[in-house]
């Protein structure tokens, strides 16, 4: 999707208390403003409640009221009550829309943009038109030196631990297709052979699925 730059962001101090500044931060792309929205990447449409999900079990659900996440300007929504709730909650006004109140009016001018599409918006398959699995992870290896792509395969081996044999020959596969010295590394690291990986494929359990390769 086209790069279209809306502004610069600048980090200029370091924290000054990791916990309240770090720890707590809750950054997301769906923390957007009326005007911007999200185009229909598929790792960023995942992201977009991913990220919001994982903070609201990490800090709660109102983790936007933590001052390292609080907007700058005020901010009016009909998001209301939960755990850690710090300010007056919107008092004794009421939360539902549409109301005799004028409160909650709906606002359709802050409406999010429309998308333009063509055809049908639906799921799909995406191995129809998107075969290219290992460009990049294979562009990536190769920027590594010797010492990163080490660091590679022993984190890989680590990370793997216990895991079943089938599963274990199953990445030396992907490995070895992104690069034969990726897959070579990571076996090696695991105690095993791409040899050994390869002839696995036509035992594994999933192999009738069209996500193992």
């Amino acid at each position: 999707y086209p790069l279209i730059e809306v502004g610069e962001f600048e980090l200029n101090k370091n924290s000054a208390n990791y916990f309240a500044d770090v720890e707590q931060a809750a950054f997301a792309p769906n923390n957007l403003v009326p005007g911007i929205s999200a185009s229909p990447d598929r790792m960023l449409q995942a992201r977009l409640f991913s990220y919001a999900d994982a903070q609201r079990y990490r800090l709660g659900v109102n983790h936007k009221q933590i001052p390292v996440n609080k907007p700058r300007c005020p901010v009016t929504s009909n998001q209301r009550d939960g755990q850690g709730r710090a300010n007056d909650n919107y008092g004794s006004l009421p939360h539902y829309e549409p109301n005799s109140f004028r409160q909650w009016q709906d606002q359709p001018d802050y409406a999010e943009p429309p998308l333009k599409i063509d055809g049908y918006a639906k799921h799909y398959d995406f191995r129809e038109d998107d075969s290219d699995y290992f460009s990049q992870p294979r562009a990536l290896f190769n920027l590594m030196n010797d010492e990163k792509k080490q660091m590679l395969f022993d984190n890989t081996a680590r990370a793997m631990g216990d895991a079943l044999d089938f599963i274990k020959y199953r990445h030396i596969r992907n490995c070895n297709w992104c690069d034969p010295a990726y897959g070579e590394g990571v076996a090696k690291a695991l105690g095993m052979t791409v040899e050994d990986a390869m002839a696995a494929r036509d035992t594994d359990p999933a192999r009738h699925l069209p996500s193992c390769l």
